[in-house]
């Protein structure tokens, strides 16, 4: 065990270092005037389809004779990005006035391009000395989106840009648009354009500290913020109320186990509620499929993990806004040096419960999660190289991450399992399990598996669906979430009603003299994630305007595995909050 721990804190501090490398601003730049400033043209794309993006120069825009690439790290190319240098150039405090990038006489299949992009609200993005930068292609008046005959359509060609300083950095930059300044694309011809223009550098007196702040204030005004609380104080009264719940379940459990010791009426009227009492000789006999199980459990323990870390950092502010990958690569990294504590957490509850195959642990624990992670990556990035998009990743990029998975994430999985192995003790159980299994009786509809995990998936998704909402808005769509302090408060609250539900509902049904409570305890604890997904077919279809085949995969495909993640991870909560609360219970009485 010692290796082991000396191994877990080497992985703890690789992560940390890994990920304030990876992610260190990089925009710390002084500057003199004249100096040439970086600029870079990112992607382009629906508005509306945050992850159907394409690179900048698909679009017919005035393109150099050599195209120079930004070279971009694991977290740039996950996110989609694709830097190019940017066709102007605006040197630090150098006005000019309106300056030609080029004259270009657009062709039918090229006006036709444009067309359909200011139909589609075709926006683009570049970064200024890592600065976003954020414009639309054109307007159109009249007529319906999806109806080109219907609609008058322009194409700006003018580009204003303001940008603040103060002293020898750079503080902000504006892009303005000007309404007179297109050229009409309405028209199936050939149109001349000349694209051009202009800079202009005003001084300001905010610290280079504070350039950032504009972009995660809107996560922090007012209004907003009373919504956040609204939605804590909501999830903290569903807490009290659980919370007095199990207390008032657990004084009547005392009360019955004194009761039996002094027969009376009152005895007598209560013995139907101490039910779980008799099935003491096979409440702790083991679940079936215990691999299968085991393997839940440690994948899930690896994903709680997980989540932990990245609040860790997301709370010590290493996910600013615009921070370009920060997030995916931290993913990536953590879920690769995790990979330990799910072989550890898997192969030691597997042997705990008298299980044999190892080698059979190790790979269910592997691919648990990560196999229908990989199938649900192969076709949506095959959607992607059809589409031609940005969010197909390239050859490189998959080699990089498959030997990640190769030479870090296997070899700590087989680290942690043979930690777990050695590390074998006996599964504490306060009773004897009987020789043979009581027969469970009759049991109502609504003591049913299925009818269980929709009463125990509904109180912890009511504590979160507020917040839930902001969280989709930000991932798949284009406003900024910042608050990661009550984002980690939503996150114990979820934590703590989804153990509190799986606790009451596994006493219930030991009530019922049911004791096949390890899987629906699971599968009960993890069922939010059921709910979550039901959120995103309400949000897909009431709350976003997304559209597309690609843009419709991208989300029920990814969101498919996020909420299968938060089923395997709040199952793994429910289950150990269970078994803490079952043996408690069996702990009270004599077991003969």
């Amino acid at each position: 065990m010692g290796k082991s721990t000396a191994c877990l804190v080497g992985a703890i501090v690789i992560l940390f270092f890994c990920i304030s490398h990876v992610t260190s601003d990089a925009s710390d730049h002084r500057y003199n005037k004249g100096d040439s400033v970086p600029f870079y043209a990112n992607k382009v794309g629906p508005f509306h389809n945050p992850s159907e993006t394409y690179r900048y120069f698909d679009l017919p825009f005035c393109s150099p004779a050599n195209v120079e690439e930004k070279k971009e790290d694991l977290g740039e190319i996950l996110n989609g990005d694709r830097l190019v240098v940017a066709p102007y150039k605006l040197d630090f405090q150098i006005d000019k006035e309106p300056e030609s990038i080029c004259k270009k006489r657009l062709t039918k299949e090229e006006v036709a391009q444009f067309r359909r992009a200011v139909l589609k609200d075709y926006f683009y993005q570049m970064y200024y000395d890592d600065l976003p930068i954020w414009g639309f292609l054109g307007k159109f008046d009249g007529g319906e989106k999806d109806d080109s005959a219907g609609a008058k359509v322009y194409l700006f060609k003018h580009i204003h840009f303001e940008i603040l300083y103060n002293k020898d950095r750079i503080i902000d930059v504006f892009i303005r648009n000007d309404p007179r300044a297109v050229v009409d694309l309405t028209g199936d011809r050939e149109v001349d354009v000349d694209f051009t223009y202009s800079v202009k550098w005003t001084e300001t007196d905010i610290p280079f500290e504070k350039r950032l702040e504009k972009y995660s204030q809107t996560s922090s005004l007012s209004h907003n913020l009373e919504i956040h609380w609204f939605s804590i104080i909501n999830s903290c009264v569903t807490v009290l109320l659980l919370t007095g719940f199990l207390a008032i379940i657990l004084m009547r459990v005392l009360k019955n186990d004194f009761i039996k010791f002094a027969p009376d009426e009152e005895a007598v009227d209560d013995q139907e509620e101490s039910g779980w009492k008799y099935i003491h000789g096979d409440v702790f006999r083991y679940p079936r499929f215990k691999s299968l199980f085991a393997a839940a459990l440690g994948t899930g323990t690896q994903l709680f993990t997980l989540t932990i870390f990245i609040f860790m950092l997301a709370l010590v502010g290493v996910f600013y806004p615009y921070n370009r990958g920060a997030l995916f690569t931290a993913l990536v990294v953590i879920y690769a040096l995790t990979s330990g504590v799910a072989g550890y957490s898997a192969a030691s509850f597997y042997y705990t419960i008298e299980g044999k195959s190892w080698v059979k642990i190790l790979v269910l624990t592997g691919s648990l999660f990560s196999g229908p992670l990989f199938l649900t990556f192969c076709f949506l990035n095959t959607v992607a190289l059809a589409y031609n998009s940005t969010a197909a990743l390239p050859f490189g990029t998959i080699v990089v991450i498959f030997l990640i998975w190769t030479l870090v994430t296997s070899p700590l999985l087989v680290l942690g399992g043979i930690a777990g192995r050695n590390s074998q003790s006996e599964f504490h159980a306060p009773c004897r399990t009987n020789k043979y299994p009581r027969e469970i009786p009759q049991l109502p509809w609504y003591r049913t598996t299925l009818a269980q995990m929709a009463m125990a998936g509904f109180l912890p998704f009511s504590a979160i669906y507020i917040e839930l909402y902001y969280i989709f808005a930000s991932v798949w769509g284009h406003q900024i979430y910042t608050i990661y302090s009550v984002l980690f408060i939503v996150f114990i609250i979820l934590l703590i009603v989804t153990a509190f539900v799986t606790v009451a509902l596994t006493y219930f049904q030991l009530a019922a003299e049911d004791h096949e409570w390890w899987w629906r305890a699971f599968l009960c604890g993890g069922s939010t994630g059921l709910f979550i997904y039901g959120y995103c077919l309400y949000y897909y279809h009431a709350r976003s305007d997304m559209s597309g085949f690609m843009q419709t995969s991208f989300f029920f495909g990814y969101m498919a595995c996020i909420c299968y993640g938060f089923f395997l991870m709040l199952g793994t909560v429910g289950f150990r909050a269970a078994l803490i609360f079952v043996r408690h219970i069996y702990r009270s009485i004599k077991c003969e």
